[in-house]
């Protein structure tokens, strides 16, 4: 079977509790509180492992994305926030491995495979890795989180590669957020 990422998000109400097997994964806490292996999450966090968890809301309740690997290559899972401050962009681009984001704050258009889509809070879209990508951020502060399956040879490495070389000596105003970049377990089996 291929590797599978997949993105959910999770609303939990104040105190009700998520049993989720066990899996590679990251979760993000979008807005809430929550427990989840013995460690507290605030807004903005995340906790990536691959063990049998529990996700317990806060008093306030939580709303999480959780991005699960079924199947999971011998590789890394890189999550991060990227942060595009108003009007900003994405040279035309590339990464060493698929991924899926998905827009926390502000607006997005994703320029990809001869399509141009325009995203909101919420909105998720996935990029292959090789096909270049542009992105231009919407005329406020915008943000995305992103999970993607990389190469082991990358940890603590950019995946990042820029369609015309000259791109890379220009200025980058994305600001980024590493949450997770570990390598993941073979399946047995």
């Amino acid at each position: 079977m291929p590797p599978v990422l997949a993105l959910y998000e999770d609303v939990l109400s104040d105190g009700a509790a998520l049993a989720l097997p066990a899996a590679a994964r990251m979760i993000f806490l979008v807005h809430g509180g929550a427990t989840i292996a013995g460690r507290a999450l605030r807004d903005g966090e995340a906790w990536h492992g691959e063990g049998a968890a529990t996700l317990v809301a806060g008093s306030t309740g939580a709303t999480c994305w959780r991005f699960d690997f079924a199947s999971p290559p011998a590789g890394t899972p890189g999550g991060d926030s990227v942060a595009f401050p108003p009007g900003g962009c994405a040279h035309p681009h590339r990464h060493q491995g698929p991924g899926i984001r998905c827009l926390l704050e502000g607006g997005i258009r994703i320029d990809t495979a001869g399509r141009s889509t325009s995203y909101g809070p919420g909105g998720a879209w996935y990029e292959s890795g090789p096909e270049p990508v542009f992105a231009q951020a919407a005329e406020q502060p915008s943000r995305f989180i992103r999970v993607m399956i990389l190469p082991r040879a990358l940890i603590g490495k950019s995946s990042l590669q820029f369609v015309d070389a000259a791109d890379a000596a220009k200025p980058r105003v994305q600001q980024y957020k590493i949450f997770a970049d570990a390598p993941i377990a073979r399946p047995r089996g």
